[in-house]
């Protein structure tokens, strides 16, 4: 089954096709205009992209209780993603937007809704409710859903296939613009960084990660802040961001290695937050097996990988100097005598969301992939 996976973005919609044996058939990319994407420069890319697709697979960022697994994409569910809009009104419009867009393309064409918040459904109790009375969890659902479910589980399987088995005490950090962490247990997320919404957590390349609520609530009252200017400025105005005054980590490493004051603190305090939360994790596994770099500072930042490394010597963490700084793709970075092992895993959404759509649809006659055609929607 070939399937066209889309991710939109916050200022772009990628979209892939994956051959039936996931080979990457073909790629593009488009800019989003007033948080919309114009079908024609939609079908533009989809003709470029090297054939035709069986089914679509859309990355979605929040399920909200409702969605715990990937689920075929009907008018009910449509409307159900858009009334979980609140619950991640930066994020959900986007998603959306690449459904609908990709929809007036190819009308018919079976499509699956995969969730970031998915993979930590399952967390247990302890880590995923909020201190809050009871009234104000049911009412609004609030607590803590986590994202990058995608990735988190990607990585995970991916471990799993370069050690030979599923590590039974696992922590995935995936480090890109967004970034958090998740403790994985036998394949299952038992407590992530993210929460409620993806500020959470770690400091981020414009994000501001974990503050205390009372610091916002402080600039409330007594700053007269705006809530929508405490919103923009904790998601895109904060993190390396405000630290440092660019959000690209290869600059700041940069310019700390070339005596920048600004800088230098900028990755202390993103290592620090770091260092603490892999800890935090492996706290919630009772001990760390194998530990995973993933996203495009975790795949592509020797430096970063070390320091964090260093700062977690105690849990029996160590990588090969040369390993870690010589690393492309899927690399195991695991310093002679280690007890955890280290890798570092390409990121790879895409395949992740081609195997949930193929959980979903069926591949036989009849089904997407088979001889009786596609079914309608």
């Amino acid at each position: 089954m070939r399937i066209l996976v889309v991710n939109a973005g916050s200022s772009s919609l990628k979209l892939s096709l994956l051959d039936d044996e996931d080979g990457l058939a073909g790629q593009g990319e488009l800019p989003a205009t007033g948080g919309e994407f114009d079908p024609g420069a939609v079908a533009e890319v989809l003709g470029r992209l090297g054939g035709t697709a069986d089914a679509v697979g859309h990355r979605v960022v929040h399920g909200g209780t409702q969605f715990t697994g990937p689920v075929r994409i009907d008018a009910a569910v449509r409307r159900k993603l858009d009334d979980l809009t609140d619950l991640a009104p930066l994020h959900q419009p986007k998603s959306l937007a690449g459904v609908d867009a990709v929809d007036r393309v190819l009308p018919g064409l079976p499509a699956v809704a995969c969730f970031d918040t998915a993979f930590h459904a399952g967390m247990p109790a302890a880590a995923s409710v909020y201190a809050l009375p009871p009234e104000w969890r049911k009412r609004w659902e609030l607590r803590r859903y986590g994202f990058h479910g995608l990735s988190h589980a990607y990585a995970t399987r991916r471990a799993g296939e370069l050690t030979g088995r599923v590590p039974a005490r696992l922590v995935v950090c995936h480090l890109g613009s967004g970034a958090s962490l998740a403790a994985v247990r036998d394949g299952r997320s038992v407590d992530t960084t993210m929460g409620f919404t993806p500020l959470e957590g770690l400091v981020m390349g414009t994000r501001s990660g974990t503050v205390d609520p009372g610091l916002v609530l402080w600039l409330a009252e007594h700053a007269h802040t705006p809530p929508a200017e405490l919103a923009a400025t904790l998601e895109h105005r904060s993190g390396l961001l405000g630290l440092t005054g660019t959000a690209d980590m290869r600059e700041v490493q940069g310019r700390a290695d070339d005596g920048d004051d600004a800088a230098r603190l900028g990755l202390d305090v993103y290592l620090h937050r770091l260092r603490g939360s892999v800890a935090s994790m492996a706290a919630a596994l009772n001990g760390l097996d194998t530990l995973v770099f993933t996203g495009g500072v975790g795949e592509n930042s020797p430096v970063i990988r070390a320091a964090a490394a260093a700062g977690l010597a105690f849990l029996g963490v160590a990588v090969d100097e040369d390993r870690n700084a010589a690393a492309d793709g899927d690399t195991d970075i695991t310093a002679p005598g280690g007890a955890v092992r280290v890798l570092v895993v390409a990121a790879r959404e895409d395949l992740e969301i081609a195997r949930q759509v193929r959980s979903v649809l069926p591949a036989g006659p009849g089904g997407p992939g088979g001889a009786g055609g596609q079914p309608p929607r």
